[in-house]
């Protein structure tokens, strides 16, 4: 009878081991962007098999179904769900400054509504995303073998635009997490252009290139030193607010103040806001408020907070930012893959990764 051969192994030594080998795979191949092309493993997947599909941006619409089956298929081992919430996310104008998906069906609102069911929906890859894909087939980047090495698939995505500034980026790994804030499409290229010119060239002097953070859902960004800082060391906390007026709305006797909202600070969830004022204002914690409404269209969106005849419009509006999400921080970390490794990034050595990566 076949003798088993035991092995003593500590069991310190193995928990250690094998949590750095799982901590190493989540932050590698899940959830940190790499700082060339500025995608996770997932988005680089999904634009791969969109690619290969022949889905562009000039061509006919696909079921998202398809789409999901193909990357989980072909390149990603993981649950479908994932997947699709990566393809919804790449499709929200709310949630990307530049989106990377063409999506044609309900992909979910600012109010939080969830997408339609992937056998619903479809996708092709927007007009940007060709950059992004640019000269692939001219072996411009390395190739690996997919989880089962039955297919090929890109290291990295040749693209011809700085998709880590553009399109920003969020991930939590294993004892690290990464927030990078999304920014404009004419200033990242100018200061690219500035860097080429000019090697030497500091922050003091790309921060009169690049303002700051550019959110898809618009708003203001508090305070300049803040955002010197994060570009400065690669973390900061930046304050944005809603873009809010104080107005006259009502006409004769029904004439009165009101506090209208026409933008909100990223990945504020609109319904929620509306439901924390009212809730604020039954709780008599925010005094002054009559009624608050959501009078949004396919115009744009606008929050009526209608005021008491009683109540001082300015000082509704401060407890507004103070007591609501009227005002949220944004909390940088510019933490991204460079040569297999975890690195905080400034805003220079970002673009001079991308620059020597192309």
């Amino acid at each position: 009878m076949e003798t088993l051969e035991r092995q003593h192994i500590n069991i310190e030594d193995e928990m250690r081991r094998s949590y750095l080998d799982y901590a190493m795979s989540v932050i590698i191949g899940r959830a940190l962007p790499d700082v060339r092309d500025g995608l996770k493993p997932v988005h680089r997947r999904v634009l791969w098999a969109m690619n290969e599909l022949g889905n562009t941006y000039n061509k006919a619409y696909k079921k998202s179904a398809r789409v999901v089956g193909d990357v989980i298929g072909k390149y990603h081992p993981h649950g479908d769900t994932a997947v699709y919430d990566t393809i919804v996310r790449m499709a929200q104008d709310f949630s990307m400054r530049y989106t990377l998906i063409d999506g044609q069906g309900n992909f979910g609102s600012v109010d939080g509504d969830n997408p339609a069911a992937m056998r619903y929906t479809e996708v092709r890859m927007s007009r940007i995303t060709n950059e992004v894909l640019a000269d692939i087939e001219k072996e411009t980047v390395d190739f690996q073998s997919n989880y089962d090495e039955s297919l090929s698939e890109p290291t990295v995505l040749p693209t011809r635009i700085p998709n880590l500034l553009l399109n920003g980026s969020e991930g939590i790994a294993v004892g690290m997490s990464t927030k990078i804030a999304p920014h404009n499409l004419t200033e990242i290229v100018d200061a690219t252009i500035a860097v080429l010119r000019d090697p030497e060239i500091d922050t003091e002097d790309l921060l009169k290139i690049v303002k700051g953070p550019d959110f898809p859902t618009r708003g203001f960004i508090c305070g300049r030193e803040e955002i010197k800082e994060s570009y400065r060391t690669g973390r900061g906390i930046l304050q944005m607010r809603a873009r809010a007026s104080i107005d006259r709305i009502g006409r004769g006797s029904h004439e009165r103040d009101a506090v209208i909202v026409s933008e909100l600070p990223y990945q504020v969830n609109k319904a929620k806001l509306i439901e924390r004022i009212a809730e604020l204002a039954n709780e008599k914690k925010l005094e002054g408020i009559a009624e608050v409404r959501d009078e949004s269209d396919r115009q744009g969106m606008r929050i009526v907070v209608e005021l008491k005849r009683d109540a001082v419009p300015q000082v509704v509006l401060n407890k507004l930012f103070k007591l609501t999400p009227m005002q949220s921080s944004f909390g940088v970390i510019n933490l991204a893959i460079v040569n297999g490794q975890p690195r905080v990034l400034k805003l220079k050595e970002i673009l001079e990764y991308f620059i020597d990566f192309r």
